[in-house]
Protein backbone atom coordinates (compact mmCIF):
# COMPACT_ATOMS: atom_id res chain seq x y z
CA UNK A 1 0.00 0.00 0.00
CA UNK A 2 1.12 3.51 -0.80
CA UNK A 3 -0.42 6.73 0.53
CA UNK A 4 0.23 10.01 -1.25
CA UNK A 5 -0.90 13.31 0.22
CA UNK A 6 -1.98 15.44 -2.74
CA UNK A 7 -3.12 18.64 -1.04
CA UNK A 8 -4.08 20.12 2.34
CA UNK A 9 -6.64 22.90 2.60
CA UNK A 10 -4.88 26.17 3.46
CA UNK A 11 -7.39 27.07 6.23
CA UNK A 12 -7.88 23.68 7.90
CA UNK A 13 -6.44 20.18 8.23
CA UNK A 14 -8.68 18.82 5.44
CA UNK A 15 -6.62 16.63 3.09
CA UNK A 16 -6.94 15.09 -0.34
CA UNK A 17 -4.89 11.95 -0.80
CA UNK A 18 -4.52 8.71 -2.71
CA UNK A 19 -4.29 5.20 -1.26
CA UNK A 20 -2.92 2.63 -3.69
CA UNK A 21 -3.55 -1.09 -3.09
CA UNK A 22 -3.22 -4.21 -5.22
CA UNK A 23 -7.00 -4.07 -5.80
CA UNK A 24 -7.09 -0.46 -6.92
CA UNK A 25 -6.78 3.15 -5.88
CA UNK A 26 -8.80 4.97 -3.23
CA UNK A 27 -9.19 8.73 -3.52
CA UNK A 28 -9.49 10.33 -0.10
CA UNK A 29 -11.41 11.58 1.75
CA UNK A 30 -13.53 8.45 1.28
CA UNK A 31 -16.61 6.86 2.78
CA UNK A 32 -16.63 3.05 2.95
CA UNK A 33 -20.06 1.38 2.66
CA UNK A 34 -20.45 -1.27 5.35
CA UNK A 35 -20.66 -4.85 4.09
CA UNK A 36 -20.53 -6.70 7.40
CA UNK A 37 -21.37 -10.15 6.00
CA UNK A 38 -19.44 -9.73 2.72
CA UNK A 39 -22.36 -7.81 1.23
CA UNK A 40 -23.66 -4.25 1.43
CA UNK A 41 -27.30 -4.82 2.30
CA UNK A 42 -29.52 -4.93 -0.85
CA UNK A 43 -26.69 -3.69 -3.12
CA UNK A 44 -24.91 -5.95 -5.60
CA UNK A 45 -21.27 -5.40 -6.60
CA UNK A 46 -22.62 -4.05 -9.90
CA UNK A 47 -24.68 -1.47 -7.97
CA UNK A 48 -21.60 -0.47 -5.97
CA UNK A 49 -19.52 -0.09 -9.13
CA UNK A 50 -22.25 2.14 -10.55
CA UNK A 51 -22.02 4.26 -7.40
CA UNK A 52 -18.22 4.27 -7.76
CA UNK A 53 -17.66 2.88 -4.29
CA UNK A 54 -13.88 2.55 -4.18
CA UNK A 55 -13.65 0.38 -1.05
CA UNK A 56 -16.09 -1.46 1.22
CA UNK A 57 -15.85 -2.72 4.79
CA UNK A 58 -16.36 -6.22 6.18
CA UNK A 59 -16.30 -7.50 9.76
CA UNK A 60 -13.88 -10.13 11.00
CA UNK A 61 -16.07 -11.30 13.89
CA UNK A 62 -19.14 -11.92 11.73
CA UNK A 63 -17.19 -13.48 8.84
CA UNK A 64 -15.38 -15.75 11.30
CA UNK A 65 -18.73 -16.89 12.70
CA UNK A 66 -20.16 -17.52 9.26
CA UNK A 67 -19.25 -18.63 6.68
CA UNK A 68 -15.84 -19.09 8.37
CA UNK A 69 -12.33 -18.08 7.41
CA UNK A 70 -11.48 -21.46 5.88
CA UNK A 71 -14.30 -21.27 3.34
CA UNK A 72 -13.46 -17.71 2.32
CA UNK A 73 -9.79 -18.61 2.07
CA UNK A 74 -10.58 -21.62 -0.14
CA UNK A 75 -12.03 -19.23 -2.73
CA UNK A 76 -8.78 -17.26 -2.78
CA UNK A 77 -9.99 -14.55 -0.39
CA UNK A 78 -12.97 -12.30 0.05
CA UNK A 79 -12.69 -10.56 -3.32
CA UNK A 80 -13.24 -13.79 -5.25
CA UNK A 81 -15.75 -15.10 -2.71
CA UNK A 82 -18.08 -12.10 -3.16
CA UNK A 83 -16.97 -11.15 -6.70
CA UNK A 84 -15.75 -7.71 -5.68
CA UNK A 85 -12.62 -6.52 -7.47
CA UNK A 86 -11.90 -3.37 -5.48
CA UNK A 87 -10.30 -2.92 -2.03
CA UNK A 88 -11.80 -4.31 1.19
CA UNK A 89 -11.11 -3.27 4.78
CA UNK A 90 -11.99 -5.59 7.65
CA UNK A 91 -12.61 -4.44 11.20
CA UNK A 92 -11.00 -6.75 13.75
CA UNK A 93 -14.12 -7.47 15.78
CA UNK A 94 -13.02 -4.92 18.38
CA UNK A 95 -16.37 -3.16 18.19
CA UNK A 96 -18.08 -6.45 19.05
CA UNK A 97 -15.94 -6.49 22.20
CA UNK A 98 -17.91 -3.35 23.05
CA UNK A 99 -21.35 -4.10 21.59
CA UNK A 100 -21.57 -7.75 22.74
CA UNK A 101 -20.35 -7.06 26.27
CA UNK A 102 -22.99 -9.37 27.75
CA UNK A 103 -21.54 -12.25 25.71
CA UNK A 104 -17.80 -11.83 26.24
CA UNK A 105 -15.03 -11.88 28.81
CA UNK A 106 -11.75 -9.99 28.38
CA UNK A 107 -8.35 -10.88 29.79
CA UNK A 108 -4.81 -9.93 28.85
CA UNK A 109 -4.62 -12.68 26.24
CA UNK A 110 -7.76 -11.81 24.29
CA UNK A 111 -11.54 -12.02 24.32
CA UNK A 112 -13.76 -15.05 24.90
CA UNK A 113 -17.09 -14.70 23.09
CA UNK A 114 -20.30 -16.62 23.37
CA UNK A 115 -21.71 -16.75 19.86
CA UNK A 116 -24.81 -14.63 19.31
CA UNK A 117 -25.91 -17.34 16.84
CA UNK A 118 -25.76 -20.64 18.72
CA UNK A 119 -24.25 -19.97 22.14
CA UNK A 120 -20.92 -21.68 21.34
CA UNK A 121 -17.71 -20.21 22.78
CA UNK A 122 -14.86 -18.73 20.75
CA UNK A 123 -11.63 -17.02 21.78
CA UNK A 124 -10.23 -14.08 19.84
CA UNK A 125 -6.57 -13.32 20.50
CA UNK A 126 -4.35 -10.77 18.77
CA UNK A 127 -2.72 -13.67 16.95
CA UNK A 128 -5.94 -15.39 15.87
CA UNK A 129 -7.59 -12.16 14.68
CA UNK A 130 -4.63 -11.35 12.45
CA UNK A 131 -4.60 -14.92 11.13
CA UNK A 132 -8.33 -14.74 10.38
CA UNK A 133 -7.86 -11.54 8.40
CA UNK A 134 -5.00 -13.06 6.45
CA UNK A 135 -7.35 -15.89 5.48
CA UNK A 136 -10.17 -13.48 4.64
CA UNK A 137 -7.74 -11.59 2.43
CA UNK A 138 -8.79 -7.99 3.10
CA UNK A 139 -6.51 -5.28 1.72
CA UNK A 140 -6.57 -3.37 5.02
CA UNK A 141 -6.70 -5.27 8.31
CA UNK A 142 -7.37 -3.76 11.73
CA UNK A 143 -5.70 -4.69 15.01
CA UNK A 144 -7.74 -6.23 17.80
CA UNK A 145 -8.51 -3.57 20.39
CA UNK A 146 -10.90 -2.85 23.23
CA UNK A 147 -13.38 0.00 22.85
CA UNK A 148 -14.36 1.30 26.32
CA UNK A 149 -17.81 2.80 26.89
CA UNK A 150 -18.07 6.59 26.78
CA UNK A 151 -18.77 6.79 30.53
CA UNK A 152 -15.92 4.51 31.63
CA UNK A 153 -13.68 5.87 34.39
CA UNK A 154 -10.17 7.16 33.76
CA UNK A 155 -8.78 4.16 35.66
CA UNK A 156 -10.68 1.68 33.51
CA UNK A 157 -9.76 3.39 30.23
CA UNK A 158 -6.11 3.57 31.31
CA UNK A 159 -5.98 -0.20 31.87
CA UNK A 160 -7.91 -0.82 28.66
CA UNK A 161 -5.47 1.38 26.78
CA UNK A 162 -2.52 -0.60 28.10
CA UNK A 163 -4.17 -3.81 26.91
CA UNK A 164 -4.89 -2.41 23.44
CA UNK A 165 -1.26 -1.28 23.13
CA UNK A 166 -0.01 -4.68 24.25
CA UNK A 167 -2.15 -6.39 21.63
CA UNK A 168 -0.98 -3.89 18.99
CA UNK A 169 2.68 -4.74 19.69
CA UNK A 170 1.97 -8.46 19.35
CA UNK A 171 0.14 -7.96 16.06
CA UNK A 172 2.77 -5.56 14.70
CA UNK A 173 5.49 -8.15 15.30
CA UNK A 174 3.43 -10.96 13.75
CA UNK A 175 2.55 -8.78 10.77
CA UNK A 176 6.22 -8.05 10.15
CA UNK A 177 7.02 -11.78 10.08
CA UNK A 178 3.91 -12.98 8.22
CA UNK A 179 2.64 -12.59 4.69
CA UNK A 180 -0.53 -12.69 2.63
CA UNK A 181 -1.97 -16.09 1.73
CA UNK A 182 -3.52 -14.98 -1.56
CA UNK A 183 -0.75 -13.42 -3.62
CA UNK A 184 -1.37 -9.73 -2.92
CA UNK A 185 -0.32 -7.32 -0.21
CA UNK A 186 -2.35 -6.79 2.96
CA UNK A 187 -1.84 -3.87 5.32
CA UNK A 188 -2.38 -3.54 9.06
CA UNK A 189 -3.80 -0.38 10.67
CA UNK A 190 -3.48 0.45 14.37
CA UNK A 191 -6.34 1.91 16.42
CA UNK A 192 -5.87 4.86 18.79
CA UNK A 193 -7.97 4.47 21.93
CA UNK A 194 -8.16 6.35 25.22
CA UNK A 195 -11.75 7.51 25.52
CA UNK A 196 -12.08 11.28 25.68
CA UNK A 197 -9.06 11.63 28.00
CA UNK A 198 -6.36 13.65 26.24
CA UNK A 199 -3.57 12.18 28.33
CA UNK A 200 -4.54 8.62 27.38
CA UNK A 201 -5.14 9.48 23.72
CA UNK A 202 -1.68 11.03 23.57
CA UNK A 203 -0.05 7.95 25.09
CA UNK A 204 -1.93 5.66 22.71
CA UNK A 205 -1.21 7.69 19.58
CA UNK A 206 2.48 8.27 20.29
CA UNK A 207 3.21 4.64 21.17
CA UNK A 208 1.39 3.38 18.07
CA UNK A 209 3.22 5.87 15.85
CA UNK A 210 6.51 4.57 17.28
CA UNK A 211 5.46 1.07 16.17
CA UNK A 212 5.26 2.42 12.59
CA UNK A 213 2.02 0.93 11.25
CA UNK A 214 1.04 1.49 7.60
CA UNK A 215 -2.04 3.46 8.73
CA UNK A 216 -3.91 4.63 11.81
CA UNK A 217 -7.52 4.69 12.96
CA UNK A 218 -9.17 6.76 15.66
CA UNK A 219 -11.46 4.37 17.50
CA UNK A 220 -13.69 4.52 20.55
CA UNK A 221 -15.79 7.47 19.39
CA UNK A 222 -19.46 7.76 18.37
CA UNK A 223 -20.27 5.48 21.32
CA UNK A 224 -22.38 7.94 23.32
CA UNK A 225 -20.10 10.89 24.00
CA UNK A 226 -21.18 14.39 22.96
CA UNK A 227 -20.49 15.70 19.47
CA UNK A 228 -18.15 18.34 20.89
CA UNK A 229 -16.07 15.69 22.66
CA UNK A 230 -15.98 13.52 19.55
CA UNK A 231 -14.79 16.38 17.36
CA UNK A 232 -12.27 17.61 19.93
CA UNK A 233 -10.80 14.13 20.45
CA UNK A 234 -10.53 13.60 16.70
CA UNK A 235 -8.75 16.94 16.31
CA UNK A 236 -6.39 16.09 19.16
CA UNK A 237 -5.47 12.71 17.67
CA UNK A 238 -4.80 13.95 14.13
CA UNK A 239 -2.37 16.52 15.54
CA UNK A 240 -0.24 13.59 16.71
CA UNK A 241 -0.71 11.07 13.90
CA UNK A 242 1.81 11.26 11.03
CA UNK A 243 1.01 13.35 7.97
CA UNK A 244 2.30 10.69 5.58
CA UNK A 245 -0.05 7.90 6.75
CA UNK A 246 -3.81 7.50 6.13
CA UNK A 247 -6.18 8.26 9.04
CA UNK A 248 -9.48 6.46 9.57
CA UNK A 249 -12.28 7.56 11.93
CA UNK A 250 -14.19 4.40 12.79
CA UNK A 251 -17.98 4.14 12.85
CA UNK A 252 -18.71 7.78 11.98
CA UNK A 253 -21.27 8.97 10.98
CA UNK A 254 -23.78 11.64 9.92
CA UNK A 255 -23.10 13.98 6.98
CA UNK A 256 -22.16 16.67 9.51
CA UNK A 257 -19.77 14.24 11.23
CA UNK A 258 -18.04 13.53 7.91
CA UNK A 259 -17.61 17.23 7.20
CA UNK A 260 -16.27 17.90 10.69
CA UNK A 261 -13.98 14.87 10.55
CA UNK A 262 -12.48 15.85 7.20
CA UNK A 263 -11.87 19.39 8.48
CA UNK A 264 -9.89 17.81 11.34
CA UNK A 265 -7.65 15.76 9.05
CA UNK A 266 -9.48 12.42 8.68
CA UNK A 267 -9.19 10.54 5.37
CA UNK A 268 -11.45 7.48 5.76
CA UNK A 269 -14.88 6.82 7.30
CA UNK A 270 -17.41 4.02 7.66
CA UNK A 271 -20.86 3.89 9.20
CA UNK A 272 -24.06 1.83 8.91
CA UNK A 273 -26.13 5.03 9.00
CA UNK A 274 -26.86 5.44 5.25
CA UNK A 275 -27.91 1.80 4.82
CA UNK A 276 -29.68 1.36 8.17
CA UNK A 277 -31.57 4.63 7.88
CA UNK A 278 -32.56 3.70 4.33
CA UNK A 279 -34.22 0.52 5.60
CA UNK A 280 -36.18 2.64 8.09
CA UNK A 281 -37.35 5.07 5.42
CA UNK A 282 -34.99 7.98 6.11
CA UNK A 283 -33.01 9.44 3.22
CA UNK A 284 -30.28 12.07 3.07
CA UNK A 285 -30.30 15.03 0.69
CA UNK A 286 -28.40 18.28 0.17
CA UNK A 287 -31.32 19.97 1.95
CA UNK A 288 -31.21 17.66 5.00
CA UNK A 289 -32.88 14.41 6.04
CA UNK A 290 -36.25 13.36 4.62
CA UNK A 291 -38.53 10.75 6.19
CA UNK A 292 -39.88 9.33 2.98
CA UNK A 293 -42.57 7.23 4.71
CA UNK A 294 -44.30 10.40 5.94
CA UNK A 295 -47.93 10.82 4.96
CA UNK A 296 -47.30 14.13 3.21
CA UNK A 297 -45.52 12.25 0.41
CA UNK A 298 -48.44 9.92 -0.34
CA UNK A 299 -49.21 11.65 -3.66
CA UNK A 300 -45.87 13.35 -4.32
CA UNK A 301 -44.68 13.06 -7.91
CA UNK A 302 -41.29 14.57 -7.04
CA UNK A 303 -38.09 12.52 -6.67
CA UNK A 304 -36.36 12.27 -3.32
CA UNK A 305 -34.07 15.10 -4.41
CA UNK A 306 -34.42 17.25 -7.52
CA UNK A 307 -30.68 17.79 -7.93
CA UNK A 308 -29.62 14.16 -7.34
CA UNK A 309 -28.27 12.12 -10.23
CA UNK A 310 -28.73 8.65 -8.71
CA UNK A 311 -30.84 5.94 -10.37
CA UNK A 312 -33.53 6.28 -7.71
CA UNK A 313 -34.05 10.01 -8.16
CA UNK A 314 -33.88 9.88 -11.96
CA UNK A 315 -36.64 7.27 -12.20
CA UNK A 316 -39.00 7.15 -9.20
CA UNK A 317 -41.29 9.42 -7.21
CA UNK A 318 -41.52 9.87 -3.47
CA UNK A 319 -45.06 8.49 -3.61
CA UNK A 320 -43.92 5.27 -5.26
CA UNK A 321 -40.99 4.77 -2.90
CA UNK A 322 -43.24 5.46 0.09
CA UNK A 323 -45.73 2.89 -1.22
CA UNK A 324 -43.00 0.24 -1.54
CA UNK A 325 -41.70 0.86 1.97
CA UNK A 326 -45.16 0.81 3.52
CA UNK A 327 -45.92 -2.53 1.83
CA UNK A 328 -42.54 -4.00 2.87
CA UNK A 329 -41.38 -4.45 -0.72
CA UNK A 330 -37.62 -5.13 -0.95
CA UNK A 331 -37.26 -2.89 -3.98
CA UNK A 332 -38.19 0.10 -1.82
CA UNK A 333 -35.25 -0.61 0.48
CA UNK A 334 -32.98 -1.04 -2.53
CA UNK A 335 -34.03 2.38 -3.85
CA UNK A 336 -33.51 4.25 -0.57
CA UNK A 337 -30.20 2.46 0.12
CA UNK A 338 -28.92 3.21 -3.37
CA UNK A 339 -29.84 6.87 -2.98
CA UNK A 340 -28.25 7.22 0.47
CA UNK A 341 -24.99 5.62 -0.62
CA UNK A 342 -24.93 7.82 -3.70
CA UNK A 343 -25.40 10.88 -1.50
CA UNK A 344 -22.62 9.88 0.92
CA UNK A 345 -20.15 9.07 -1.85
CA UNK A 346 -21.03 12.24 -3.77
CA UNK A 347 -20.53 14.25 -0.57
CA UNK A 348 -17.01 12.82 -0.22
CA UNK A 349 -16.19 13.49 -3.87
CA UNK A 350 -17.34 17.08 -3.52
CA UNK A 351 -15.23 17.48 -0.37
CA UNK A 352 -12.16 16.29 -2.25
CA UNK A 353 -12.90 18.71 -5.08
CA UNK A 354 -13.21 21.63 -2.67
CA UNK A 355 -9.99 20.68 -0.82
CA UNK A 356 -8.04 20.58 -4.08
CA UNK A 357 -9.47 24.01 -4.94
CA UNK A 358 -8.49 25.41 -1.51
CA UNK A 359 -12.14 26.21 -0.91
CA UNK A 360 -13.12 23.59 1.66
CA UNK A 361 -13.62 25.80 4.73
CA UNK A 362 -15.91 28.32 3.03
CA UNK A 363 -17.83 25.56 1.20
CA UNK A 364 -18.31 23.55 4.40
CA UNK A 365 -19.93 26.49 6.17
CA UNK A 366 -22.42 26.86 3.35
CA UNK A 367 -23.21 23.14 3.21
CA UNK A 368 -23.78 22.90 6.97
CA UNK A 369 -26.56 25.45 6.64
CA UNK A 370 -28.43 22.90 4.50
CA UNK A 371 -27.20 19.44 5.50
CA UNK A 372 -28.16 18.47 9.03
CA UNK A 373 -28.40 15.38 11.21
Amino acid sequence: MKFSLKHTDHKSKARAGLVETDHGQIETPIFMPVGTQATVKTQSPRDLYELNAQIILGNTYHLYMRPGQELISSFGGIHKFMNWERPVLTDSGGFQVYSLKELRKIDENGVRFQSHLDGSYHTFTPQSVLETQWHIGSDIMMVLDECPSHDATFEYVEKSNELTLKWARIQRDLYEKGSSLHGYDQWLFAIVQGGTFERLREISAKELVNMDFPGYAVGGLAVGESKDKMYHTTDFCTDILPQEKPRYLMGVGTPQDLLEGVERGIDMFDCVMPTRNARNGTVFTWQGKVIIKAGRFKESKEPISENCGCYTCKNFSRAYIRHLLNTNEIFGIWLTTHHNLHFYLELMREMRKQILADNFTRWKKEILKKVND
